[in-house]
């Protein structure tokens, strides 16, 4: 029994892949908030150029 329990704390893959996912996670967070910032971005510069062709009529 403690074999078995000395290899289990001494087995670290399951926190590697613990790490592996949460490094997946930030980087999928960081995409998101990234493309909603430039989502609005384009969506403002869109919106002043309507603005800017509507006035020029």
């Amino acid at each position: 029994m403690s074999k078995l329990f000395s290899r289990f704390v001494k087995d670290e893959s399951g926190a590697t892949a613990i790490e592996y996912g949460l490094i997946a996670a930030l980087i999928a967070l960081a995409i998101i908030v990234g493309a909603g910032t430039l989502g609005n971005t384009l969506n403002n510069k869109f919106m002043q150029i309507s603005n800017e062709l509507k006035d020029a009529n």
